[in-house]
């Protein structure tokens, strides 16, 4: 009787639960046995790993193959496991050492040629990986991501045989370096917009706060135009926001190292469906509003996306995370995104337009503005019209700020925020709000005659008093004053 045990992890939405990878060999007739309740991907593994090992040259034994993945009662899925149960076979058999396995972890997808191919998640894994203070084994292509990670000791590999020849000692493996290099950002620059000082200035308010922003207005007016630059004025991400978003972005397609530290931008089509933002599947996986967690999320022509769709992003726009439930598992993720949503005023879009082309019935009309229901527009924070340009703003050339003043302007606001109170207005509390968002007292007489004649609730209420707490920080005012407080309600009157 030979047993060996190595150590890896599954991936359960965010989380990266230890897995023992136990292989057994017994006398009796051949049979190579997965047992741990594993998906078709690792069932399959048998056939990978014994074309792989005999690739390797080494021998394959003909004896009773067990290989348990424990614990039992989670569900393994993908390729991962490759890697491990060949190890875990010529560790049993006596092919390669037993001692010194447990200071590993191990993860990899094998090919039949031996060579090691990427894995999904490996950052994830990386990051739990670093309770446990082994050294991590992963392909090489998934390595640089795991080692963002600081902390954890990662070792790239291409193939089997590499990895076997570090544990016997005849060539040790390499720690992976991480060379993380803040490439310019590709996105345009604010000063290519013409015109439309409101939209920018509604931007600006929303990237120093964090709010949500909704704009409308004709085809061709810079909705896009703006959407698309936002990014490039929101402030630099921390390590942890950072970590997180990465961590997000390997459990999907994986991390590239060069994003380190560029904030997500997602431009989902109005064509997708509930579960493609929010997530799901029958293994869970995450959504756009994950993906672009620390990040934008557009949504452009947002009257033109099913109704059903939109509702799914209430709840996550109050909360900052998903909890995707199926009937064998559930799995939760983050999802503290910034909403920034387009839309034309009417079904042909020209509505207000000082050409008048607009040919829509007051009832096309309401029912093309009916497809957002009433608490998703709550949860907007700033509702902003972006008119056409007219021909003199059409042909002069741009004289906006650059992209880089306007971050400047942002970040300091933003860190006035986390001085005062630790975190971003958008995400103060109803209790935090009453205590370093109250207004002077023409402030609170403006406040009080808005909520009457534009009957706000007090969901409306509070945002426009952590939007006003943005424009002061903005304009460096440590009191909210009634122009702040003018200019917060101002954009809560799109009139939808």
């Amino acid at each position: 009787m030979a047993l060996a045990v190595l150590h890896s992890r599954a991936l359960a939405g965010m989380e990266a639960p230890a897995v023992a990878v136990e292989v057994h060999l017994a006398n009796g007739l051949p049979s190579f046995t997965i047992v741990g309740l594993p998906e078709a991907e690792v069932k399959e593994s048998k056939d990978r790993v014994r074309a792989a090992l005999q690739t390797a040259q080494f021998e394959f034994p003909a004896r009773r193959i067990t290989v348990n993945l424990a614990p039992a009662d989670l569900p393994k899925e993908s390729g991962r496991y490759d890697l491990p149960i060949a190890l875990g076979i010529l560790a049993a058999s006596g092919q390669i050492p037993l001692q010194g396995l447990d200071q590993y972890e191990v993860a990899g997808e094998l090919a039949l040629t031996g060579e090691l191919r990427p894995i999904r998640g490996a950052l994830a894994m990386a990051y739990k990986a670093k309770e446990s203070g082994r050294t991590f084994i992963l392909p090489q292509d998934s390595a640089a991501e795991a080692a963002l990670v600081q902390g954890v000791a990662v070792l790239p590999a291409t193939s089997l045989l590499q990895v076997c020849a570090h544990l016997t000692g005849r060539e040790l493996l390499a720690p992976q370096v991480v060379s993380v290099v803040q490439h310019a950002s590709a996105e345009g620059d604010f000063a290519e917009v013409k015109g439309q000082l409101q939209a920018r200035r509604a931007l600006e308010v929303a990237a120093a706060g964090g709010h949500s922003v909704l704009m409308s207005g004709p085809p061709g007016t810079g909705k896009s135009m703006l959407a698309s630059r936002f990014v490039g004025i929101l402030p630099a991400m921390t390590e942890v926001e950072a970590l997180e978003s990465a961590a997000i972005q390997s459990l999907s397609k994986g991390f590239r190292a060069s994003d380190w530290g560029k904030r997500p931008y997602r431009a989902p089509h109005h064509t997708a469906s509930g579960v493609a933002l929010v997530g799901g599947g029958a293994i869970p996986k995450p959504g756009e509003i994950s993906l672009a967690h620390h990040g934008v999320l557009f949504l452009d022509e947002l009257a033109e996306f099913d109704r059903k769709v939109l509702e799914v992003l209430r709840e996550p726009l109050e909360s900052g995370h998903i909890t995707v439930s199926r009937a064998a598992r559930q799995a939760e993720f983050p999802a503290r995104f910034q909403l920034v949503a387009a839309m034309n005023p009417c079904p042909c879009g020209y509505l207000g337009h000082p050409n008048g082309k607009c040919r829509c019935t007051p009832d096309q009309i309401a029912r093309y503005r009916h497809r957002l229901s009433g608490p998703l527009l709550d949860r907007i924070d700033l509702h902003i019209q972006v008119p056409a340009l007219t021909e003199e703003e059409l042909m002069q050339a741009p004289a906006g700020e650059a992209s880089t003043t306007i971050r400047s302007r942002v970040e300091a606001a933003r860190r006035r925020q986390l001085d005062r109170q630790g975190v971003a207005n958008y995400l103060l509390t109803s209790q935090q709000v009453e205590t370093y968002c109250q207004p002077d007292e023409a402030g609170a007489a403006l406040l009080k005659q808005a909520i009457a004649r534009l009957d706000l609730s007090a969901r409306a209420y509070h945002r426009i008093l952590k939007v006003a707490r943005t424009i002061a920080d903005l304009s460096a005012s440590e009191a909210v004053q009634s122009v702040h407080i003018a200019e917060a309600v101002q954009y809560r009157r799109l009139g939808l």
